[in-house]
């Protein structure tokens, strides 16, 4: 399938579509794919409805506006598709089949790519097999030395070649501030059932390694090390197949994909260390840092490491402050553990 062409039919307003409920249900029939599978599951995330139908996946966005995206308008979600499709075909080039329009004609039936009016778009892509993925070789023990060294790789090759960031090094060191600012506005909520003694002083303590490496993260922008990277490196998205699929970017805001790689892959080490593998991520970015030709920051990775802590662990409450939190029991618990994380990370270099 290849992306249909913006000229290839006419949109209607949102205002006169099915509901967001209507069309979740007509993609949730097996009978609405051409390729007639035997079943349909549904996984619901916080922007977007995806829908495993056999050996594909489609992945239809949300309406909602944060302030960190608008899929509002049915424009903005195609857009958003498109880019989607665009910046995972960088490292995932065969999952990533296309865009497709969902049509709606006569008597409101609705259709995949049909010939009626476009009510929304989807992301089309080959289904992975869920045992080849990353965190699942974790979990079960079955990761390789081999499959460590193919991954790096990949994301050596990657960094290499990828676009370089034109973010300032003001810029780039502002922004770690700027979201610690937010870390410490959600995180110190006393309506979150978080240690208030522990939470503030880890805190304190990343706000003195930022201000104490301020210099060092400007340095990594002037030295051309900062890329427009994936922005959302975690172990459910590398899939070991062949050739190695990494998908998922971020696509949503380019500013937060303009990332130092050390950055990326602390992020990384930081999600395999709460699945178990602890020393995995060091042992990733000592190894692509050989392949670059160069020394990983060590400074700077452990900051890194606590500061992706930290953030994941203000996203996962953050969920709690949604009119309707899915899964409202989840969110307290995991961000503990990103705590414990980002506490270890700080003591690194002690």
């Amino acid at each position: 399938m290849e992306s249909i062409p913006h000229s290839g039919a006419s949109a209607i307003d949102d205002a006169g579509s099915p509901s967001t409920a209507e069309k979740v249900r007509f993609l949730s029939a097996p009978d609405s794919y051409s390729h007639a599978p035997a079943s349909v599951a549904v996984l619901e995330t916080h922007m977007s409805y995806v829908f495993l139908a056999g050996d594909r996946v489609y992945k239809l966005k949300k309406p909602v506006r944060y302030p960190f995206l608008d899929f509002s308008t049915i424009d903005a979600r195609e857009r958003n598709c498109r880019e989607e499709v665009r910046l995972n075909r960088r490292l995932a080039a065969d999952v990533y089949l296309g865009v497709a329009p969902l049509t709606c004609g006569p008597m409101r039936r609705m259709a995949l790519s049909g010939d009626g009016v476009v009510v929304d778009w989807l992301v089309a892509m080959r289904r992975l097999p869920r045992d080849a993925m990353l965190d699942r070789l974790i979990a079960e023990e079955r990761l390789s030395a081999a499959q460590i060294d193919a991954l790096c790789d990949t994301l050596a090759a990657f960094y290499r070649g990828v676009e370089r960031s034109s973010i300032s090094a003001e810029d780039y060191a502002l922004r770690f501030f700027c979201e610690q600012e937010k870390n410490r506005d959600i995180l110190t909520r006393r309506d979150f059932a978080l240690d208030h003694g522990r939470t503030p002083v880890l805190l304190d303590l990343l706000d003195a390694r930022l201000a104490a490496s301020r210099s060092l993260l400007q340095e990594r922008v002037c030295q051309g090390q900062v890329v427009d990277g994936h922005g959302d490196l975690r172990p459910e998205h590398i899939c070991f197949r062949d050739p190695i699929a990494i998908f998922d970017c971020l696509e949503f805001n380019a500013e937060l994909r303009q990332v130092d790689p050390f950055d990326e892959l602390a992020y990384l080490g930081v999600e395999c260390a709460l699945i178990g593998a602890k020393m995995l991520g060091a042992e990733i970015a000592k190894k692509v840092a050989s392949r670059l030709s160069c020394e990983a920051p060590r400074r700077l990775i452990s900051l890194y490491a606590a500061w992706r802590a930290m953030l994941r662990a203000r996203q996962s409450v953050a969920h709690l402050l949604d009119h309707t939190p899915r899964e409202p029991t989840k969110w307290e618990p995991l961000a503990t553990r990103y705590l414990n994380l980002a506490q270890s990370a700080l003591a690194a270099d002690n």
